[in-house]
């Protein structure tokens, strides 16, 4: 589903769900029954890939999520709430006193394009700030920078810079081997 189908009540709901699947993991229970049947209802029930973002006080609390569509979005955005609460590497575990305190964001992902090949400078010149999600590609490094990244880091060089050492590449590496990947999300939160 296109993800500017979303209506604001479907775009609440996807964000109950999160919380809620955060919520239930901190319970050791399941998720209310009737947040799964949203989870498995129209539109979620159509395969989307997603990201979930915490944040607490305006910081990065975790940040978990997948490029390529493989499950119902509604089960996507359960798994990615709590990999992002409990499983971001960079962070201690969510708790439950912090829950209330926590952010939520989701960012439903368009299917990631291929680019050609092309020099640095071109790529440079072919990523449109605030819009490209971007994908890099080389040997067995990988990692991605959500749009939203954009507005820490506002220009083209600066944002392959940052992403170029996200995957475990210096700033200035380049190759020709190098690939990558653009895609657009729509984001929301709360």
């Amino acid at each position: 589903m296109p993800a500017s189908a979303f209506t604001d009540a479907q775009q609440h709901q996807l964000l109950q769900l999160a919380r809620e699947a955060i919520a239930a993991r901190l319970r050791g229970s399941d998720i209310a029954p009737e947040l799964v049947a949203i989870s498995q209802a129209a539109p979620f029930d159509q395969t989307g890939a997603s990201f979930v973002t915490l944040k607490k006080e305006h910081q990065l609390r975790g940040c978990i999520g997948t490029l390529e569509a493989h499950r119902p979005l509604g089960k996507d955005v359960i798994h990615n709430a709590q990999a992002a609460a409990f499983s971001d590497p960079r962070f201690t575990p969510v708790s439950t006193d912090e829950l209330q305190q926590l952010q939520l964001q989701i960012s439903v992902l368009t299917q990631p394009q291929p680019l050609p090949a092309m020099p640095e400078e071109q790529l440079l010149n072919f990523l449109t700030p605030g819009r490209d999600g971007l994908v890099l590609h080389e040997g067995s490094h990988r990692a991605t920078f959500l749009p939203a990244v954009w507005e820490s880091l506002p220009t083209p060089q600066q944002f392959l810079q940052e992403l170029k050492r996200k995957a475990g590449l210096p700033s200035e590496y380049w190759s020709e081997t190098m690939k990558f990947e653009t895609y657009r999300t729509i984001c929301f939160g709360e």
